[in-house]
Parts: C-alpha cells; structure tokens; sequence
C-alpha cells in the first residue's frame, strides 16, 4: 500500500455560528469544522485534535472565534484529521556579504544594552513603595474623620437631651 496522505490548509469562516443561540455557539462550531472537512476533503471519518477543540472553546461556550485557520490531513484510509496550522517561519536568506550581517549584530547589541534592566526594577519598586505610603496616609485620614465623629457624639450627649426619634414621638402622642 502506498502512503498517500493529503494535506491542505484552510480558513473556515465560523461567522453563521453566531447565528445559534449564545448557549451553543461552540458546540456549534464544532459540527461546522466537522461538516466543513467533510465537504472539502471527501470522507465522513473525521477526528477533530484537541488543540483545535480547545481553541474554538478557550473564550467558553458563548464566544467561539469568528475564523480558524487548520490544516486537514486525510490518509489513505479516508480518514481525517483536524489540526490546528502553525506557520512555518521562512529561512531568511543570508544577504550579500558578511558585513552586512555583521553591522545587524551590532546594531541588536547596541539596542540590548541601551535599556537596562535595573532601572525598571528600581522604577517598579519606587512606585510600589509610593503606593504603600499614599495608603498610609489614606489611612491616617479616615481615622482622624472617624475620630473627630466620635468627639462630636459625645459633645452632643453631654450637652443635653438626644434627638427623639419619630418613633418616640407617636408613642408621646398617644
């Protein structure tokens, strides 16, 4: 038997599925990936990989992605497989001469050392540490307010008679 596998790369529009209802989206989307590998590659037997399944549910049931790019294999068997497509990053091509490369090296160098890490961690510390003292000072702030209310209750039940409440008043009317 021959090893005759056939692979193409496509990209199934999902957008119908949003035409479900919000509590079947995904699963919906899924029997269209399924329906669509059936109609271009011309079998039933289709297996979905896990990768793919879980890209199409990552954002959850009601959210499912609009596009999906998968490459559809099918042996010779007429099975199929859904898998998600990476790209294949091309070589680049070495240029013309040596200096060339060369001068990229050192302008990547030169970028690298420019921006040095401490500075950051220090900066990220210096506002961690202007965060704490804005809370203590937050802090400082409501316990001289909730201070200042104790102080005017009590001079207010020193001197003299506290407010009647409405319920008292209807029990005095009566």
């Amino acid at each position: 038997m021959s090893e005759e596998t056939l692979e193409r790369v496509y990209t199934i529009n999902l957008g119908k599925v949003w035409l479900s209802p919000n509590n079947q989206r995904a699963k919906r989307a899924i029997n269209m990936i399924k329906e669509f590998a059936t109609h271009h590659m011309k079998s039933e037997n289709v297996k979905i990989e896990e990768d793919v399944s879980h890209l199409v549910w990552a954002r959850g049931i009601r959210h499912p992605p609009r596009k999906i790019r998968v490459k559809l294999t099918k042996d010779d068997d007429g099975n199929i497989l859904i898998s998600k497509y990476e790209e294949e990053k091309k070589v680049e091509e070495k240029s013309k001469g040596k200096k060339a490369d060369k001068k990229s090296e050192k302008k990547v160098e030169k970028k690298v050392e420019e921006t040095p890490k401490d500075t950051k961690v220090e900066k990220v510390e210096t506002k961690v540490e202007e965060i704490q003292k804005e809370k203590k000072e937050e802090k400082k702030v409501e316990e001289k307010t909730t201070e200042k209310k104790t102080e005017n209750t009590k001079e207010k039940k020193a001197e003299g008679k506290p407010k009647a409440s409405k319920s008292d008043k209807k029990t005095k009317k009566d």
